[in-house]
């Protein structure tokens, strides 16, 4: 009964959904008010009706629900809780309702809490997102139904992928999608400003919040996806430029250059129609993100394989809403005057060329995820674009932007000196060369990545640093310092938490060594300065797997460090093998340890890495996460534009 009465609220969504587009347009065209209001209640109604079918799902996975078609295919009766509850989106219906739960939430959010929008603004703004919604929940409806039922139950489940049953996994989809997803609202206030012909400092006040808000989500979603696959998928990295990778880090790039862009936009009134643009593309290539997860074009461990015909439904959505974005804006580009004039040497140049950098390298990004395909249908050749491409293509702007941050961010609005922003900076270059010094003396190697890194991490931290306390004044005062804005605490934290991840990075890359052997029991050997000793093998049954653990001691210089249980498992529902690798945390570095299989002449596969710095990346990205909670908290990001409000003339109804 749950479950029909989930199904019955996902269609009287749609019916809301369809209400909250058509209503308030027509009301903000028409100028009634009546009609406009229509929208915060509806779009209230469609996120508790997409709430409680959202629950009703999770339910008959809690419950193991085996009449249901879904909970058949990615559920068992002996999988644990928590994974029972992912399971609700660890599969294409789930996932895709969770999709529209989202972009109701934040419709729900915007309606709650933008009491401080004129009205006709507000009104288009939750029709479009109205719009989105009812797109999606048609697609649902239509070709990815969740509630099927099965005329024959069987007696149990076929089991979640092996590889989802892994806490990381569990929450990385949820921040995923409250990052791609909510930048949903960036789009739905660019079309709105663009239907009313209107972009002013207002605006970019109020598209500020959301486009941040989405920005930390998607941030700390990539950085748990890149958590699970280095520690779950058994080959030690954190990014392998996979194109379900690239499908959420595209715009995680385009969300950060919207950001900087419509700062421009609230503090000088420029880069109106460049900053509406980045706010179109953002939203669009998450589109295209779902695009590529489901079309079943691109292979990936974490790809839903699904038939082209849904790819073609969602590629008809994202022509609607891109196309018809891109038409608007070309209607309406000679409304978005820029008012503010800068000179060559100013912070605005400055933001102009962090979001060139970053524009750019979503583009190669872009690029090289679809360049196979692209191959594939008009040159008949099969095509594989790997890291090496992206490291090589991808890296220099990166470099270029970690440099020109400081300066940037040091550089007066309209006119700037180069000299004196440089000037307060001198220290921190004159520290960031020595770090690279140091790596370059220390490193065995030749290689300058080592080196860069070191550079770019210490000149970000501390140019941020710096930047923090040139805010108290031109005398340094410790008790300002604490009461400058959050928002200024956040640009310093999330600025540092880039160049942290930086260096992490430059560190794995540069210095990482890797032995692969066959280890015998009881017969320790020497890897990067660390004795490793295999002292058994014993098998165990899990909840829902079989698994062989290696018990292995860790040690330097005769003390033990730590005792190591690397695993294979055998999940017999889903007759699928995992590796959990076993892993040493430590700030310097990380020793990542492998068992693989028994050998004929005795002994076992083992092997083992030594990882510096890996976990400075997520260290920064949580510090980037954390600067944007930071700001988002600003006073200033609360409370917007009330002087608007104020002369937002309310028409009476006919």
């Amino acid at each position: 009964m749950i479950t029909e009465l989930g199904h019955f609220a996902l269609i009287l969504a749609f019916v809301v959904a369809l209400v909250q587009t058509v209503v308030p347009l027509v009301g903000a065209w028409r100028k009634h008010p009546g009609w406009m209001a229509v929208a915060e209640p509806a779009a209230t109604t469609q996120f508790l009706l997409i709430g409680f079918s959202f629950a009703a799902l999770m339910w008959a996975f809690v419950a193991s629900d085996f009449s249901l078609r879904l909970v058949v295919l990615n559920s068992h009766s002996a999988k644990p809780l928590l994974y029972k509850i992912s399971g609700t989106w660890g599969n294409h219906e789930g996932s895709m309702l969770l999709w529209v739960l989202i972009v109701a939430l934040f419709g729900a959010m915007a309606a709650w809490f933008g009491g401080n929008l004129p009205p006709s603004l507000r009104a288009r703004v939750l029709a479009v997102q109205g719009a989105i919604g009812l797109a999606f929940l048609a697609f649902i409806l239509f070709t990815s139904n969740p509630f099927l039922r099965l005329a024959v139950p069987p007696f149990d489940g076929q089991d979640l992928n092996p590889l989802l049953q892994d806490p990381g996994l569990a929450f990385h989809p949820p921040f995923l999608y409250l990052g791609y997803v909510g930048l949903s609202m960036a789009f739905s206030f660019a079309v709105a400003a663009l239907i009313e012909g209107r972009v002013d400092a207002a605006w970019g006040r109020w598209v500020r919040p959301w486009t941040l808000a989405a920005w930390v989500f998607l941030t700390i979603g990539i950085a748990l996806g890149s958590w699970w696959a280095y520690y779950e998928l058994g080959w030690g990295g954190f990014w392998f430029w996979d194109p379900v990778e690239n499908a959420s880090f595209m715009p995680w790039l385009l969300a950060a250059a919207l950001l900087h862009s419509a700062i421009v936009v609230e503090k000088r009134e420029s880069l109106k129609s460049w900053t509406i643009l980045l706010a179109i593309l953002a939203f669009g290539f998450s589109l295209i993100g779902t695009f590529i997860v489901r079309s079943g074009l691109l292979t990936s461990v974490h790809a839903f394989a699904n038939d082209p015909e849904r790819g073609v439904f969602i590629l008809m959505i994202m022509g609607f809403f891109m196309g018809g974005a891109l038409i608007l804006f070309a209607l309406r580009a000679g409304a978005m005057e820029a008012r503010g004039v800068f000179g060559m040497v100013s912070r605005e140049s400055a933001l102009v060329a962090n979001n060139l950098l970053l524009a750019v390298s979503c583009f190669v990004v872009f690029v090289g995820t679809m360049w196979p395909l692209v191959a594939e249908m008009f040159f008949d050749r099969k095509l594989g674009v790997g890291p090496p491409f992206f490291n090589m293509a991808f890296t220099p702007f990166m470099v270029l932007l970690g440099l020109i941050m400081p300066v940037g961010a040091m550089m007066p609005w309209k006119r700037a000196s180069l000299t004196k922003a440089m000037r307060p900076l001198r220290y921190a270059f004159v520290l960031a060369i020595a770090c690279a010094g140091l790596a370059w003396a220390m490193q065995s190697g030749r290689s300058l990545i080592g080196p860069m890194g070191a550079f770019l991490g210490a000149w970000l931290v501390m140019g941020a640093a710096i930047d923090l306390a040139s805010r108290t004044g031109q005398k340094f005062n410790a008790s300002r310092l604490w009461r400058l804005p959050r928002a200024d605490w956040g640009k310093s934290v999330a600025h540092a938490g880039l160049g942290i991840t930086m260096l992490g990075v430059a560190g794995l890359t540069s210095w990482q060594s890797e032995d692969i052997r066959v280890a015998q029991i009881g017969a320790p050997y020497e890897v990067g300065g660390y004795t490793i000793e295999l002292d058994g093998v014993e098998e165990f049954e899990g909840p829902n797997f079989l698994s062989t653990m290696a018990l292995i001691t860790l040690s330097k210089d005769g003390q033990e460090i730590a005792q190591m249980r690397p695993e294979k498992r055998i999940y017999p529902v889903a007759q699928m093998p995992t590796t959990e690798a076993a892993i040493d945390y430590n700030l310097a570095r990380d020793v990542y340890i492998v068992i693989g299989d028994e050998q004929v002449n005795g002994g076992w596969a083992v092997r083992t890495y030594i990882k510096p710095l890996t976990n400075w990346i997520w260290i920064g990205c949580a510090l980037m996460a954390l600067g944007g909670f930071l700001s988002l908290s600003d006073r200033r990001f609360r409370v917007a534009a009330g002087s608007r409000k104020a002369q937002a003339k309310t028409v009476p109804a006919e």
